[in-house]
């Protein structure tokens, strides 16, 4: 038996036009509180604050930060600054504890045979005989050997790739 799955379960439904039941509201409000100044200020002082109440009510239905709605990072700055914060400091026991820290002294370890050997192997700039071989004419021409060996194609796509060139003689 198959189930259908709801897909986008965390976006809100468009209810009044291209708005969501929320973004009408701040909006219906905003008009409201513009609509009952026009009734009690005067003209130019209406015009004022008018401006200010429609940008902000715009402000709430519309603007998000960090992909929040602006009523939820209001009411979270709202509830941060207005919430007792407790801060605890006790400068007596951390006093104390710093007279009481002091740094040990490590005891200076000479390196055994095969630590010493290791360490030269792996930090000397001068190569090991009968290990490691000195980069000469030799490697240089086979490096130019293998560049020869491989050629650059271009696709009909347009992409570039290195391919290896294999000559039948």
């Amino acid at each position: 038996m198959q189930f259908q799955v709801p897909q986008f379960i965390e976006t809100e439904d468009k209810i009044i036009g291209p708005l969501t039941l929320k973004q009408f509201l701040y909006i219906a409000a905003g008009t409201g509180l513009i609509f009952i100044m026009f009734f009690t200020l005067n003209i130019w002082l209406w015009l004022f604050f008018s401006f200010f109440v429609a940008v902000f009510s715009a402000a709430l239905a519309f603007v998000k930060v960090n992909g929040r709605p602006l009523p939820i990072v209001l009411a979270a700055a709202f509830e941060f600054y207005w919430k007792p914060k407790l801060f605890l400091w006790k400068k007596a026991e951390i006093r104390e504890a710093e007279k009481e820290f002091k740094i040990p002294s490590v005891p200076e370890k000479k390196p055994s045979l095969l630590e010493n050997l290791q360490q030269q192997l792996s930090t000397t700039k001068i190569p090991v005989p009968k290990r490691e071989k000195i980069l000469g004419s030799s490697i240089l021409d086979k490096i130019k050997s293998t560049k020869e060996r491989f050629e650059t194609i271009k696709r009909i796509t347009g992409e570039r790739e290195t391919a290896r060139r294999v000559d039948y003689r």
